[in-house]
């Protein structure tokens, strides 16, 4: 059967998740999962948690500025490296599943490198995929994800009432040990969210519920997040690799 564990406490940086697992506690590793908009040198990041500073975008005729985005997670899949078995199906123990809540994530804009992470209990070994799923809360009034700001001056409230499974591969895999913390980083490129297809800015109220917009930007946002494995919590790929995580849709 599955591994499932459940959080046992919220805090609004930090949530540490009880496990419930036939492996002893003594036996489980801590994972944790950390959130970025931005890379940053390894010898500052994690240095502050910094209060968010407003992100500004334009397109050389309109200007975005966005100062506060929010998320809903819902839960977490870590596939065993090796496996066959699709998480989605899974009925043995090729997957550690986390369900954690939901969790409203507020990303941290503005701060380079990785912040604001919560960490659960993972049986150890090797996990080459992540597979994220956001999901409507009533921490966000019943969204995936909202988004406050201002578009040419007027302000404007974007809500997204998707849900999403992501999955991200993990190369190399990412170890678990029983010994000591993994890192893995959730970067999210917001630059992306509210343009076309030509790279030209949207106003977001065009993107919410039955606008014209809605599925363009819910794409967008899809497309935009990346998982991988961030130790130092810099932002980048501890490994080096170009792609820093592959989004499948």
């Amino acid at each position: 059967m599955r591994s499932r564990h459940r959080p046992a406490s919220l805090a609004f940086l930090a949530i540490l998740a009880g496990a419930c697992s036939d492996a002893g506690p003594s036996s489980l590793s801590q994972m944790s999962f950390n959130v970025a908009t931005h890379a940053a040198a390894a010898a500052t990041a994690g240095a502050s948690l910094a209060l968010s500073t407003p992100e500004t975008f334009t397109d050389g005729t309109n200007t975005l500025v966005l100062t506060k985005v929010e998320l809903v997670m819902r839960e977490i899949e870590l596939h065993r490296a090796g496996a066959t078995t699709d998480c989605s199906t899974d009925t043995g123990n090729d997957c550690e599943e986390l369900e954690l809540g939901p969790v409203l994530v507020d990303l941290p804009l503005g701060t380079p490198g990785a912040a604001r992470s919560f960490s659960v209990q993972v049986t150890p070994g090797s996990y080459d995929k992540v597979e994220l799923k956001l999901h409507g809360s009533t921490d966000l009034q019943g969204h995936s994800v909202r988004v406050t700001g201002t578009y040419n001056g007027a302000d404007f409230v974007y809500t997204g009432d998707f849900d999403a499974e992501m999955e991200f591969e993990l190369n190399p895999p990412i170890v678990a040990g029983e010994t000591g913390a993994t890192d893995l980083t959730l970067m999210v490129n917001l630059d992306g969210w509210f343009r076309n297809q030509g790279g030209a800015l949207l106003d977001p109220a065009t993107a919410n519920p039955g606008q014209s917009n809605q599925g363009l930007v819910e794409q967008n946002i899809k497309s935009s997040l990346e998982a991988f494995e961030d130790d130092d919590h810099d932002g980048r790929h501890d490994h080096g690799g170009a792609d820093d995580g592959i989004p499948h849709q």
